[in-house]
């Protein structure tokens, strides 16, 4: 363990520290961070609807600016991994179980339980929902991601900086990045992962857990949670310690067979017309109102702002909060890449996936509720994807793929967590060794099962959300430096041309 520096014992401190007092105290650290948390989202809304508009704006001008053609990395530099799976390893690290969890589940609700403006249960709540879930998985989502990916790509490949956050601030601060203020950086960019993660992990052996439940009465509780959880450890550290080469990117490969698998045979299955025309219908009008729905604040609604908190602005602290995990496996993955490729792979082209995604899974499970074959919101949430198939033919098919993707999704996201855990604790080694590996994948396991345990998975929801609030800052100042940085090359490159 002669690899790790400070961070990885600093952040190591900190998580046992949050946990135990999670598990001790669960009520009380729940309703803090709860208060906490609606506290951020009430006073700091704006400040994030603002953040993610500005961002795409950004992104929007990298690609259509000549520093679109700069390669994150030498130029004679070519692509480590080919395009479709470097394409499924990023999806699978930057969504992964949250598709297959919230596919059905958060147009439902929009249509059905509480939409955002219109009446539940009406075609303008259908339209609604089809546009609410298009935007908190579309394009400024995506943009944060690739901006911070971007960041780090480019000061690691090309400018030979170490693989850390505090390194892509170097041209604002030089070498204070060397003393506490980048080991602090580094360690909120490690707290967040962590808990983002065992959260993550969390909610997948739930859904996983409420699957076997449904189609083959396995109990559904905490002891079968914990179960999958420990098998699922033992198949993603054995794909940790097989390398980036291998375990990740089969394992992304698959999730991607899998997911199209799953989503043609629902098209298929499904009602097909009403998703081709919801899609095209929802995916234009998303468009249309883009840079009105990424700046609308609801600042003269008190009832439609609570609905905006609940939902956007939870939204983009939680994408936040998740940035530097999945930011940097993102850019790990990415060397030989130009800027104008990174952006438009890493920001259009999942979300063209998603919109096809929650317009099939999403209207799928609204036609069945509108039918009233079945009352769907009366199911518990991990469960109403299996409730869906259950109204379709080959339905128990359909939930075996289902839970097959859920174990790879969770495999892959949990395995890519630890190499980006491992890189961030020993000083940005693209190669981690396996042993600071291991001791990360055992530890993200541990924290989601005691979390699990003792109810208190809301809590460390709560306090990644809270952790996003400084690691916006951070990403701002990533931004002005990348900027700068570009700059400063431009001025190099016409002073060599001169």
């Amino acid at each position: 363990m002669k690899e790790v520096t400070r961070v990885f014992y600093i952040t190591i401190t900190l998580v046992i520290i949050a946990v135990l007092v999670a598990a001790l105290m669960p009520g009380a650290y729940e309703q803090v961070t709860s208060n906490i948390t609606s506290l951020l989202s009430t006073v700091f809304g704006w400040y994030y609807m603002l953040i993610m508009t500005l961002i795409l704006v950004v992104v929007g001008f990298l690609i259509i600016s000549p520093y679109g053609n700069i390669r994150l990395g030498n130029p004679e530099d070519r692509p480590e991994f080919r395009t479709p799976t470097w394409v499924a390893m990023l999806f699978s690290a930057g969504l992964g179980i949250g598709l297959v969890f919230y596919g059905s589940y958060e147009p439902l609700s929009h249509f059905a339980i509480s939409p955002a403006t219109a009446e539940p249960g009406t075609q303008a709540a259908f339209q609604e929902s089809m546009q609410r879930t298009f935007f908190h998985y579309g394009f400024n989502a995506w943009a944060m991601y690739g901006i911070v990916a971007l960041v780090l790509a480019y000061f690691q490949f090309r400018k030979g900086e170490r693989g850390l956050i505090s390194s892509t601030l170097r041209p604002l601060f030089g070498d204070k990045m060397n003393t506490g203020w980048g080991t602090m950086i580094d360690v909120i960019a490690i707290f967040a992962t962590v808990f983002g993660v065992a959260t993550s992990l969390g909610f997948g052996a739930v859904q996983i857990n409420g699957g076997l439940s449904f189609l083959f009465g396995v109990s559904n509780n905490n002891w079968s949670q914990l179960i999958i959880i420990a098998i699922i450890t033992i198949l993603f550290l054995a794909s940790a310690w097989s390398g980036l080469s291998r375990g990740i990117k089969y394992l992304s490969n698959i999730n991607m067979v899998l997911a199209v698998l799953l989503l043609v045979l629902v098209v298929i299955l499904g009602p097909t017309l009403l998703i081709l025309n919801v899609f095209t219908q929802s995916f234009g009008e998303y468009i249309q109102n883009l840079m009105s729905i990424s700046t609308k604040t609801e600042a003269f609604s008190s009832d439609d702002r609570q609905w905006l908190d609940a939902w956007t602005i939870f939204y983009w602290a939680w994408w936040i909060s998740w940035a530097p995990f999945v930011s940097m496996f993102i850019a790990r993955v990415s060397r030989g890449r130009t800027i104008r490729e990174f952006l438009i792979y890493v920001v259009l082209l999942p979300t063209l996936l998603c919109a096809i995604w929650f317009s099939t899974f999403g209207a799928t499970a609204i036609d069945i509720q509108q039918s009233g074959a079945v009352d769907l919101t009366a199911g518990a949430v991990e469960t109403i994807l299996f409730m869906v198939f259950n109204e379709m033919p080959f339905g128990f098919g359909l939930s075996i793929i289902a839970i097959l993707l859920l174990l790879t999704f969770f495999i892959s996201s949990a395995d890519s967590a630890t190499f980006v855990l491992g890189m961030q604790s020993t000083n940005g080694s693209l190669t981690p060794v396996n042993s600071v590996k291991i001791v990360w994948g055992v530890l993200q396991s541990s924290i989601a099962a005691i979390l699990l345990s003792v109810g208190g998975l809301a809590a460390i929801q709560n306090t990644i959300i809270i952790a996003a609030l400084p690691f916006s800052f951070v990403m701002i100042l990533m931004v002005w430096s990348l900027l700068k940085s570009l700059k400063a090359e431009e001025k190099l490159y016409e002073g060599k041309k001169k």
